[in-house]
């Protein structure tokens, strides 16, 4: 069976194609258009997954969409109903919308799905998942676990905002929800707004700021905001909120309960931003340890956890509750958000139509493949983008001299824009669509931020370590192959900080190094690992042994090749263009190599102005 998922028309729209439950390919729109979140009908994205699977389009059996619009809608006027006459300039907004495109949503995808190929619009063939379903699925089929317990937590869907499952087999159950307007995400979502960051993505920049900070706030959130269970079910006090039937997050009894307006975007950030941040982050993560040790107990003999939603993307608090030691094993959707729910919409519906005895995948580790699931470039096809762009580049005859020379740059302190194979699917570069640094440089953190990336200072890098080293640099020893667990650097790999260094404050921490790999170490001594593996990218594992056997030092700095507001990069000429406008020294594209001062300086871009903040 072959089935095509699509989500769209919120955020991050994308598409997923399963044949048999097997994931063919999945994309996010974002990347053909060059607008970063496109909610659009991911027309692109649906095509390149027809083209990579070499499907025609009346060979699809079934097309899924990740939500029912109808129950949207009704959460939308009930909402409006409950809280009238607060809110109508909202709802007066948002209805034409809602009446002319979300209402009919069924229509308006089969229009837009004639418009790619009239064999995909065949109203006997499109299904509609429900937005929790989606997302549980999307973690729980790819997982290499027979059984595990299931958390999906985001902003909200029709109305759930949280909902606890449990798979089994072939089997996937809804045990219970939490409603919107009672949302972890939205909370998340109003101090992302409140400290002056963009909601839907600007929440990373709360948890990579929260180090930073100390949680002064968080027992006033408790007392104020949140009304926690032990079980970690919750409510929110709307007085304190205006998203329900507003047109921002907060309102001013947020204000003045937190001492001020909201943050704007322009203005520079202080340690009370941080100590909100830092705030923010203690309780979500309580609530979803409080979540996960109640899942833990409900689920019965189950030691496996499956994560998904805008909330499993906080890697902090997944790897908070791998060390809590309820769960043996966690698996977290790599897209974990709305992406997410183009493949989790797919594989609900084809493990709902599938016979009896059909078998989930067990695949080790896990049957994503690395995420690796989007376009990959021929090498002669890559030769001829860069040509046509007007590229110098020499090329190499052999992967290993393609090794050889970029590990060589990388040793040498060189930026490195690395783009090889299969584009990754979800937010995180993996390896495949990746700026590559030295860790061990204590200026690298901070060149890569201000120079290539032309984003915030704070901004912490992840580091890609060999999977067989982990443990010796890191205080973790399990898969991390997505960059969605955060551990601890190991204790001898850190830098005792003197007395006048420890009484530093705020941003003024970033610059002290503080272990043997400065530029992926933040400030709390914690790391975003990403584990890399043999089995599912031989290449990249080959650069970092490579470095290894040069260095001694198994670990690479790793962030999105991109710059701030951009997607990743997608194309060969993506590439080129993102390499000529910012300060990355050494590319590599295919077996195509390419050095900054060989280049026409008449094709350099402006990119620190070309993309707004995300």
């Amino acid at each position: 069976m072959l089935i095509l998922g699509i989500s769209a028309y919120y955020h991050d729209s994308a598409a997923a194609l399963i044949r048999d439950g097997d994931i063919l390919a999945a994309a996010q729109e974002e990347r053909f258009t060059r607008k970063k979140h496109d909610p659009d009908f991911p027309a692109n994205a649906i095509r390149f997954c027809l083209s990579e699977a070499g499907a025609r389009a009346s060979e699809i059996d079934r097309v899924v969409f990740y939500e029912k619009p109808f129950l949207k809608f009704e959460r939308l006027i009930e909402t409006y109903l409950a809280f009238a006459p607060r809110g109508f300039a909202s709802f007066r907004k948002a209805m034409p919308l809602w009446i002319g495109e979300k209402l009919f949503q069924r229509d308006l995808l089969l229009r837009s799905l004639k418009e790619i190929d009239a064999g995909l619009a065949d109203k006997a063939k499109l299904r509609f998942s429900e937005h929790h379903l989606s997302h549980a699925a999307s973690a729980y089929y790819p997982s290499p676990f027979a059984d595990a317990a299931v958390l999906t937590m985001d902003g909200v869907g029709e109305w759930a905002t949280t909902s606890a499952a449990v798979g089994r087999g072939k089997d996937l159950t809804i045990l219970r929800e939490i409603h919107f307007p009672h949302s972890l995400g939205l909370l998340y979502s109003a101090f992302t707004y409140y400290t002056g960051f963009k909601v839907n993505s600007g929440e990373y920049k709360v948890m990579g700021l929260a180090p930073y900070g100390e949680p002064k706030y968080a027992q006033l959130i408790f007392d104020r905001l949140i009304d926690v269970k032990p079980d970690g079910s919750f409510r929110l006090d709307q007085d304190y909120f205006n998203y329900a039937t507003g047109l921002t997050m907060t309102n001013a009894r947020f204000d003045e309960l937190f001492g001020g307006p909201p943050r704007r975007a322009s203005d520079p950030l202080d340690q009370r931003h941080m100590d909100l941040a830092a705030s923010v982050q203690a309780v979500t993560e309580e609530v979803v340890l409080r979540m996960t040790r109640a899942l833990a107990t409900e689920s019965g003999a189950s030691r496996n956890l499956c994560l998904a939603g805008g909330v499993a993307l906080n890697c902090v608090a997944n790897g908070k509750i791998l060390r809590d030691g309820r769960f043996d094993e966690i698996f977290v959707q790599p897209a974990a958000g709305d992406a997410g729910g183009a493949l989790g919409a797919a594989l609900a519906a084809y493990y709902d139509e599938a016979p009896e005895g059909a078998a989930k995948s067990l695949l080790r580790p896990d049957a994503m493949k690395g995420s690796y699931l989007g376009p990959s470039y021929a090498q002669a096809d890559v030769e001829a983008r860069l040509r046509a762009v007007g590229a110098v580049f020499s090329v190499v005859d052999e992967e290993s001299h393609l090794v050889e020379k970029t590990a060589a740059a990388l040793a040498a302190g060189q930026a490195v824009g690395w783009h090889q194979g299969r584009m990754e699917f979800g937010p995180r570069a993996l390896g495949n669509r990746s700026i590559l640094g030295d860790p061990r440089s204590p200026t690298m953190q901070k060149a890569l931020n201000l120079k290539v990336k032309y984003r915030e200072s704070f901004r912490p890098f992840a580091p890609s370590v060999l999977r067989e080293d982990v443990a010796d640099w890191f205080e973790l020893d399990v898969d991390s192959p997505y960059m969605l667990i955060v551990a601890p650097v190991k204790a001898e790999r850190r830098r005792v900080m003197t007395q006048e260094e420890q009484a530093l404050f705020g941003i003024d921490k970033l610059n002290v190094p503080r272990s043997d790999i400065p530029a992926v170490t933040h400030v709390d001594y914690s790391a975003r690992v990403q584990t890399v593996h043999r089995e599912t990218n031989p290449l990249y594992h080959a650069l970092i042994s490579r470095f290894k056997a040069l260095t001694g030092c198994p670990v690479l700095v790793n962030t999105s090749f991109n710059v701030r507001g951009e997607p990743i990069v997608n194309t060969p000429e993506d590439a080129f263009r993102c390499f000529m406008g910012s300060e990355i020294e050494f590319l590599a594209v295919g077996r195509c190599v390419l050095h900054k001062d060989q280049q026409n300086e008449a094709l350099k871009l402006d990119y620190k102005n070309a993309f707004e903040l995300d």
